[in-house]
C-alpha cells in the first residue's frame, strides 16, 4: 500500500506517515497541493490523502488536476465540514471525505475500504452478480428479487447495469444522463430521478443499495 499524504501541516502528515508504515505500508508526503499534482504525475500510489486548504493550490484544484491524467482514489481531509464542500468534494472525483479532527484509525479505516473498492471497480466484470436476494445477470438482461423476475424497462435496465458496474462511487446526475441516455439526449435531472424511482419500486426491500446522495446524485452502495 503505497499511500501520498498532502497537508500543510507537518504534524498531521507525521501522525498519518506513523499509522501508515505500522501497517507496513509506504507513505510519501507533500506540503501543497503543487507539490502534490507533481508527485502524483511522477509516481503510482494506491491512495491520496489530501488536505483542502494549502497554500499555492488548494486540495479541491489539486484534485481536479491529478483528474486530468490519474484515477487514483482520493480521500479529501478538511476541518470544513459543511455539506457543500463534501458534496464538491465529491463532484470533482474525490472517493471519500474526512472532516478535521480525524481519528488515525478512522483514516486508515477508510483508506483500506476505499482501496478495496477501487480495486473491485477496476477488476474484471462478471455476468452475474448477487447482492442479498438481488440476483443481476448482466449478458441475459436479467434480474430476479427474491428469486422472482423483476420486468423492467430497458432504461432501468441500464440504469441498474450502470449502478453496478460502478458501486461504490458517487454519480451525478449530470453523468448518469451522460452515460445512460447518451450525450446528445435533450432531458433534465428529473429523467434520471423519474426512472431511479421506477427502478427501486421493482427492486422491492433492495431499493435500499441505491443510496441517494442529497444535492449530487446517487451511489450503489451493496
Amino acid at each position: 500500500m503505497k499511500v501520498l499524504i498532502v497537508d500543510d501541516e507537518e504534524m498531521i502528515r507525521a501522525v498519518l506517515r506513523e499509522y501508515i508504515e505500522f501497517e507496513d505500508g509506504e507513505a510519501d508526503e507533500a506540503q501543497d497541493g503543487m507539490e502534490a499534482v507533481k508527485k502524483a504525475r511522477e509516481n503510482d500510489y494506491d491512495i491520496i490523502l489530501m488536505d483542502v486548504m494549502m497554500p499555492k493550490l488548494d486540495g479541491f484544484s489539486a484534485v481536479k488536476e491529478i483528474r486530468k491524467f490519474k484515477n487514483t482514489p482520493v480521500i479529501m481531509l478538511s476541518a470544513r465540514g459543511e455539506e457543500y464542500d463534501k458534496l464538491f468534494g465529491f463532484e470533482i472525483g474525490s472517493d471519500d471525505y474526512v472532516t478535521k479532527p480525524f481519528s488515525p484509525k478512522e483514516v486508515m479505516a477508510r483508506i483500506h475500504a476505499v482501496i478495496n473498492r477501487s480495486q473491485g471497480a477496476a477488476g474484471p466484470k462478471r455476468d452475474v452478480y448477487e447482492f442479498e436476494g438481488l440476483k443481476i445477470d448482466m449478458v441475459g438482461r436479467n434480474v430476479y428479487v427474491d428469486g422472482e423476475r423483476a420486468e423492467l424497462t430497458p432504461k432501468e435496465y441500464e440504469l441498474l447495469f450502470y449502478f453496478v458496474e460502478n458501486r461504490g462511487v458517487a454519480l451525478t446526475r449530470e453523468r448518469l444522463l451522460n452515460q445512460v441516455w447518451g450525450y446528445d439526449f435533450y432531458g433534465d435531472d428529473r429523467t434520471v430521478d423519474t426512472h431511479v424511482k421506477m427502478l427501486r419500486g421493482n427492486l422491492k426491500e433492495y431499493r435500499k443499495f441505491i443510496v441517494t446522495l442529497r444535492g449530487l446524485g446517487y451511489k450503489f452502495e451493496a
